[in-house]
């Protein structure tokens, strides 16, 4: 859904996905991943640092059975671009071994920070290891991928809100908006 509104920042477009259509899809996969893990003793919701805090604390709340959550730190990006070089910054807690982990990203681009991450942790023997991603960008993959869980596909826009910045700008806003980074203020 696209509208128009008034952004408080100069270099944003549009709205491309509200809040009220956002908070719907978490619920949705809140109730899927419930249905999916009914049975699980163990079940960890690992996010990437940053961008996926807004996300993952509202998935969390929907899912209706015992979770724990944990966080990795990875860096990838250079203002609007992936770099290809994943970095991980810090490391998670929680020892993975036996557990079944689904990995929470905001947003799949290139899916190098998604494959690396996901090498490194089926490396650690969980008992399953899953993709939960809110946005995806299938034009721009490098890499085969699977997301097991998916918020939306968008077009090829860079994009803010709802834990997703440009140069920590915008994270706090509730819906998403695409941006031109060529009107960024000064």
């Amino acid at each position: 859904m696209e509208t128009s509104r008034h952004f408080p920042y100069g270099f944003m477009q549009r709205e491309i996905i509200s809040a009220k259509d956002i908070n719907t899809r978490v619920k949705a996969l809140g109730e899927t991943i419930t249905q999916d893990y009914q049975d699980s003793e163990k079940l960890l919701l690992l996010g990437l640092l940053r961008g996926s805090v807004v996300f993952l604390t509202d998935l969390m709340r929907e899912i209706r059975r015992p979770i724990t959550m944990d966080f990795m730190s990875i860096s990838s990006y250079n203002k609007s671009e992936s770099t290809g070089f994943v970095r991980i910054e810090a490391d998670h807690k929680t020892n993975i071994q036996g557990w079944d982990v689904i990995l929470i990203d905001d947003i799949i681009d290139s899916g190098y920070t998604i494959r690396t991450v996901r090498k490194l942790l089926l490396d650690r023997d969980p008992r399953s290891l899953k993709v939960c991603a809110l946005l995806d960008k299938p034009e721009r993959h490098k890499v085969d991928i699977t997301i097991d869980y998916l918020g939306f596909s968008i077009p090829d826009y860079f994009v803010v809100g709802y834990g997703l910045d440009y140069d920590e700008k915008g994270r706090n806003l509730p819906y998403i908006a695409a941006i031109d980074i060529s009107k960024e203020e000064e």
